[in-house]
């Protein structure tokens, strides 16, 4: 069977640097990524599962915050990022965000994010750095367990903005020492799941690589069932 396509959403400013890693992690857990962006094609009917990548802050008009001048913002990666999510979840396909990319998720599900996650969890450990100098843990029971394990996590983080209000169907997954959401997910499937920090560059960790191997599985079982509909379909319009 072909490897499932994943669509990756990728920042104008930095994708050139991160979509190789990404791709690379998808490409180790048995996909194919495919580069998407504002500007790019995006269609979900050419993937089996996505990505919303890092990088960038999300426009507090999305969500009813207030703008912190040091933002990095690009509306129109916002509007297909927003729009990509609602869409793969009507179509119950999985969705894997990092990064930006779970702050995405909450936000396109009615959920709201701190602008300035570090002002308002002071306690938490304020690191920004692509090596393993975080501790997160793990809520037991959660999806992310039973993907990488319910022990406590060392992770990267590059981020300034955190979810806040959770979105609809959505729960926490990890938190920080600090109290700090770095991780949800979807109660139900569609696989939903949104990390904080970046697997990407963890690409050595196994438990990082379990996670993209988990956005894979629900792709490729999804796939499957796609398939098995048109089948059905076709099958039944053939009858007299």
């Amino acid at each position: 069977m072909s490897r499932p396509r994943i669509g990756v959403t990728t920042s104008a400013r930095s994708g050139w640097r991160v979509f190789p890693l990404v791709a690379l992690n998808v490409w180790l857990a048995g996909g194919r990524a495919v580069r998407w962006g504002a500007g790019r094609p995006a269609d979900l009917e050419d993937v089996d599962g996505l990505i919303i990548g890092g990088g960038d802050d999300i426009s507090p008009d999305l969500y009813g915050g207030h703008l912190v001048t040091s933002a990095r913002l690009d509306p129109a990666r916002d509007e297909l990022e927003k729009g990509l999510v609602l869409a793969a979840r009507d179509r119950r396909m999985p969705v894997l965000g990092i990064c930006r990319g779970a702050q995405m998720i909450n936000v396109a599900l009615g959920g709201t994010l701190h602008s300035d996650a570090y002002g308002v969890y002071q306690s938490s450990d304020q690191v920004w750095t692509v090596l393993p100098r975080k501790t997160v843990s793990v809520a037991a029971g959660s999806r992310l367990s039973h993907v990488a394990g319910d022990s406590d996590m060392v992770v990267n983080a590059l981020h300034s903005q955190a979810v806040d209000t959770l979105g609809k169907d959505l729960r926490v997954a990890a938190r920080d020492r600090g109290g700090m959401i770095q991780a949800v997910e979807c109660l139900h499937d569609p696989f939903a799941l949104g990390v904080q920090w970046h697997p990407e560059h963890l690409f050595y960790a196994r438990r990082q690589r379990r996670i993209f191997a988990a956005l894979i599985d629900a792709a490729t079982a999804a796939r499957a069932h796609r398939r098995q509909l048109a089948y059905v379909d076709a099958q039944a319009a053939q009858r007299p």
